[in-house]
């Protein structure tokens, strides 16, 4: 071990646009936190991030925002997002007398233009660490799902967020096709606040929402009949009202994004060479990130595209995890991530 490697440590970041997730080598995930900020908008004064944020989430006063610092795995807000870094990484480090970091492999979306590139970039710098190694998101989830991604042979995955889906197919080292969808968690919760204001008339806010979705939410029919109860406020009188939702209804609510969901996939398996598409009959699809948690998901995507699917993993951790592999690893990954500009992609 080198002088620099005893006061400098190196670090990967998952910045995702509903959770935020810390790795250090040797330690593994150290933060898995909302990307939330709550400020004091009279006094541009940070009150809470993290985890103490989510707590106010549709709960605060008018002079309190919640911030979500980035809008589909873009950054829309500079000076928040260096804020939410410098605070994660700080939390990174407690307890240690080294606080400094040398390198940072963080996540960021395949569709990314050049100049979005440089503000997570320089975000990253602004926090504190002094260089910066972009990882897209498939690259960094089929690395954590242990696939073989340095062979000739096809890794297609799917990494469902909560701003973004990624789909990509991997092949020698690099992705030879991409897309990147607006149609992920968060996507699900608004289906979900629209069709209970619809059919209920009542106003649920996005944490109701969240928690319908995870609890009594799934994209096939299941044998048990699931429900819950809702509580909002009744768009007729205004007064609080209490209504319950069952499961056949989230599912028909969010069975639209599902639908364009599975159409892109169609879409990227459609305009891939031959070869790779009888590697992905072969191996199949794997799906990882929060957003592949909903209850019979793979099931779904297995019905519309007639190739075997399967979830990774632990999911939620898979990008991460495939972060710290790739700097626990990094000469053995270097033509890896040298292959990653470019790749032939659409934006939806």
């Amino acid at each position: 071990m080198g002088l620099l490697d005893r006061f400098y440590k190196n670090v990967g970041i998952d910045l995702g646009t509903a959770n935020s997730l810390v790795y250090l080598p040797g330690k593994g995930i150290v933060v898995n936190e909302p990307t939330l900020v709550a400020v004091n908008v009279r006094t541009n004064q940070i009150l809470a991030i993290g985890h103490d944020a989510k707590k106010m989430l549709d709960r605060t006063p008018s002079h309190i925002s919640l911030i979500k610092p980035l809008m589909a795995g873009v950054i829309s807000d500079f000076e928040t997002t260096e804020e939410i870094l410098k605070y994660f990484l700080n939390k990174a480090s407690e307890g240690s007398l080294i606080s400094r970091y040398r390198l940072a492999a963080i996540s960021v979306p395949t569709n990314l233009t050049e100049v979005e590139r440089k503000s997570v970039e320089d975000a990253v710098v602004s926090a504190g660490v002094s260089k910066v190694l972009l990882v897209e998101e498939p690259i960094a989830a089929a690395v954590g799902a242990r696939l073989p991604v340095e062979e000739a042979t096809a890794n297609m995955v799917i990494d469902i967020g909560g701003g973004t889906s990624e789909i990509a197919i991997i092949s020698v080292g690099g992705t030879v096709i991409s897309k990147s969808l607006k149609v992920a968690g968060q996507r699900f919760n608004d289906d979900i606040v629209r069709f209970v204001r619809e059919e209920f008339k009542l106003l649920i806010g996005e944490p109701t929402a969240e928690e319908l979705k995870i609890t009594i939410g799934s994209a096939v029919a299941l044998d048990e009949k699931m429900e819950m109860l809702a509580r909002g406020r009744d768009m007729v009188t205004g007064l609080p009202k209490e209504v319950t939702v069952r499961g056949t209804q989230i599912r028909a609510a969010i069975n639209r994004s599902l639908k364009a969901l599975a159409d892109e996939i169609k879409i990227v398996i459609e305009e891939s060479p031959p070869e790779l598409v009888g590697d992905i009959l072969n191996r199949g699809i794997h799906l990882s990130g929060g957003g592949s948690m909903l209850k019979g998901l793979d099931k779904y995507i297995e019905k519309e595209i007639t190739v075997k699917t399967s979830v990774v993993d632990d999911p939620l951790t898979c990008v991460v995890r495939g972060l710290g592999i790739i700097i626990e690893n990094l000469p053995k990954y270097a033509p890896i991530l040298s292959n990653q500009q470019k790749p032939k992609s659409v934006n939806i």
